[in-house]
């Protein structure tokens, strides 16, 4: 008889000892479950945004003042850009390169467009 007592304390004691692991597994499995849930519920973070160097612009370029040129002769003058619009005239078609001398002793703007030489009558008013 002292053989069955001790058998069922020992049953007892395995029985007991199951239990609480079974309620740590159980426990772990509903602490497990908790957290995924409350992943799922839980919204998802935002990145930070990625700070960006601030960008490097130039320096603004100044505006260009306007200039009026004139070449005056026997006290009559004539304005360089009427010189120019005529030497384009004069040529006929539009040049990359265009290279003006004027010589207003002789009432005359010699030319170079596109490695043509040419020239034309300037007049002074």
């Amino acid at each position: 008889m002292a053989t069955t007592k001790k058998a069922a304390a020992t049953a007892e004691k395995e029985t007991k000892k199951a239990t609480k692991t079974a309620t740590k597994t159980a426990a772990k499995a509903t602490k497990a479950a908790e957290e995924v849930k409350a992943e799922k519920k839980a919204p998802a973070k935002k990145a930070a945004p990625k700070k960006t160097a601030p960008k490097k612009t130039a320096p603004a370029k100044p505006a260009e003042a306007k200039v009026d040129f004139f070449v005056e002769f026997g006290g009559v003058q004539v304005s360089v850009a009427d010189v120019i619009a005529n030497v384009k005239t004069t040529y006929g078609k539009d040049a990359k390169e265009i290279s003006v001398y004027l010589k207003p002793e002789e009432s005359k703007a010699y030319f170079v467009a596109d490695g043509e030489e040419m020239e034309m009558d300037v007049f002074f008013c």
